[in-house]
C-alpha cells in the first residue's frame, strides 16, 4: 500500500523515467491526466476587444449555452500576440458577475435612494438636459467679438475603458454639440 503511494510521487516518476527535468509526464498526477481545458467544450468562440483601456488586446470569448464561460487573449492579435493584463485577464467578471447593473438606475437630486428607469425615460431626460445646457451656456462670439460659436457648459472625460473606436464617436459627437472641454482619462 505504501510502496504504491511513494510511486506516486512526481520526483520518482522524474527520477526512474526519461523525463529527468520534470517537464513532462513526470510531474503529471493521475487527475492532471484526465484534465481538459474549459475552452474545450465551447459551443462558439466570439472574437473581440479588451474593453479596459485603448490599446484594444484582442480577446476571444468562449460561449456554452449561451453563458461566457472563459476569455482568453488571442494570440492571431498583432497587438498583444495573445496576451492579456492582470484586468484584461479577468474581464470575464465584468460580463458574469452577479452584481453586474443591467438597469438604468437614477437618483433625484438631493435623494437618498436609486430608483429603476427605462431606457426611453433615461434617454430622454439626459437629451432634454443637453438641449438645455447647451441653449443656456452657448457662446456665439467672445468679449472681444471673435467668432466662437460654443459652448462652456458641456464637458467630457472619457474613460479607460471605452476603445478608439468609442473614444472617437465621442469626440465627434461633443465637437459637433460646440463642445470644447473634451479629454480622455487614457491621455492624462
Amino acid at each position: 500500500m505504501a510502496e504504491s503511494f511513494i510511486s506516486e510521487w512526481s520526483l520518482l516518476r522524474q527520477l526512474r523515467g526519461k523525463d529527468r527535468l520534470g517537464r513532462g509526464t513526470a510531474s503529471m498526477s493521475q487527475r492532471s491526466r484526465t484534465l481538459e481545458p474549459r475552452t474545450t467544450t465551447a459551443d462558439k468562440v466570439v472574437s473581440s476587444v479588451c474593453p479596459f483601456c485603448a490599446v484594444g488586446c484582442a480577446q476571444k470569448v468562449f460561449v456554452k449555452d449561451g453563458k461566457v464561460t472563459q476569455i482568453e487573449g488571442d494570440p492571431a492579435s498583432p497587438i498583444s500576440r495573445g496576451r492579456l493584463c492582470p484586468k484584461g485577464s479577468a474581464s470575464k467578471q465584468l460580463v458574469t458577475s452577479p452584481t453586474r447593473v443591467t438597469k438604468v438606475r437614477y437618483r433625484k437630486p438631493y435623494g437618498t435612494d436609486w430608483e429603476d428607469l427605462d431606457l426611453d425615460t433615461a434617454t430622454d431626460m439626459i437629451a432634454d438636459r443637453v438641449i438645455n445646457t447647451r441653449k443656456e451656456f452657448w457662446e456665439w462670439e467672445d468679449d472681444q467679438g471673435r467668432r466662437t460659436r460654443r459652448t462652456l457648459g458641456i464637458a467630457s472625460l472619457g474613460g479607460a475603458t471605452l476603445d478608439n473606436e468609442e473614444n472617437y464617436l465621442m469626440k465627434k459627437l461633443y465637437t459637433a454639440m460646440g463642445a470644447i472641454q473634451i479629454e480622455n482619462q487614457a491621455r492624462i
